[in-house]
């Protein structure tokens, strides 16, 4: 019986994948590579949903052949050790793709029409907040989007249904791709978010994108900004946003990640009446925790019993000599 460790219960439908094969299923209730490493000795399968798995700690597992991620995010995933030893990266890309978009697009309005500060003066008793006059409209407005991959295209392309102007920066998407979908094309990371009312990141964290958005960045917005990240949080110089909506410098920020997660609720980030949070539940919903849960579960099994499985972020592991000698 093939031993897989997930750092959190998956979705059941997901559960139901790796108890329908006979997996002996070890659930740590932790990320952290040092908890899970009793379990991951003897393990041949490794799922994270919330944590991360370091060099140290693959040195050690030598048994484990496939780490899944119910998710596209590895940065916290040591990729090269991985491999270097000859283990896919299992991911499950699109399959939260429309849930994370449709997010970024709620938090949006949440941000333009002053939702939640509203929601709580006025059960304050607070009605007079209607005449703030801090909501506008988005009609006519321009959204200025870092990143236009999978999530990216489809949160422009409902931008643009309720008549938003749509600003690209990408400098991994050719020029003719966002100009023939009528959008315009921006060259640096200046231009897209100069005269952008609401700028939204899609981008993956690198060693290129931590702290992409920082205290330059934000001093090119304006009082009429909004700033979205359904990305990572590392993207954006906390201090430097907390910050600028401290000085109300932008207009608000709609938040679904952070640098630390889970977070400090005493952050002073959190203080503040003008940035709307979730608790990185973008790709949360019923049907994204599903998919997400099941293609993980799926490439797992696949690899474990030798298969090289399509959807792996180091497709170049299968030049490895551990997999060559299989073939």
């Amino acid at each position: 019986m093939k031993k897989v460790v997930i750092s959190h219960r998956l979705h059941d439908d997901g559960m139901e994948v790796l108890e329908k094969a006979g997996a002996n299923i070890a659930i740590t209730n932790d990320g952290n590579p040092k908890v899970m490493l009793p379990e991951l000795l003897d393990a041949d399968g490794l799922i994270i949903r919330i944590g991360s798995i370091d060099r140290e700690t693959l040195l050690q597992a030598k048994n484990l052949k496939v780490i899944g991620r119910p998710g596209v995010g590895v940065d916290d995933v040591d990729v090269k050790t991985a491999t270097e030893l000859g283990i896919p990266v299992v991911i499950a890309p699109g399959a939260n793709t429309r849930s994370v978009a449709e997010h970024a697009f709620a938090l949006m309005f949440a941000c333009a029409k002053d939702l939640v500060r509203s929601d709580k003066e006025m059960r304050n008793g607070n009605f007079a907040i209607r005449s703030s006059y801090k909501a506008y409209e988005l009609n006519g407005k321009t959204l200025g989007l870092v990143g236009y991959g999978r999530i990216g295209s489809i949160l422009a392309q409902m931008s643009k249904a309720i008549g938003m102007n749509i600003k690209i920066y990408d400098p991994f998407v050719d020029k003719k791709v966002i100009e023939n979908e009528g959008y315009i094309y921006c060259s640096t990371l200046e231009d897209v978010i100069k005269d952008s009312h609401v700028i939204s990141i899609h981008t993956p964290l690198t060693e290129a994108t931590r702290n992409l958005i920082g205290e330059e960045q934000l001093n090119l917005m304006n009082p009429h900004t909004i700033l979205i990240n359904c990305a990572r949080g590392e993207v954006v110089d906390e201090v430097a946003l907390t910050k600028a909506l401290e000085q109300k410098r932008i207009h608000t920020a709609g938040l679904d990640v952070f640098a630390n997660e889970p977070v400090d609720i005493n952050s002073p980030l959190f203080e503040l009446d003008n940035v709307t949070v979730s608790p990185h539940m973008a790709g949360q919903t019923k049907e994204a925790a599903s998919g997400v849960a099941t293609m993980a579960a799926q490439g797992v099994l696949a690899v474990i019993n030798g298969e090289k499985w399509s959807y792996v972020c180091n497709p170049e592991v299968y030049q490895h000599p551990k997999w060559n000698k299989s073939e």
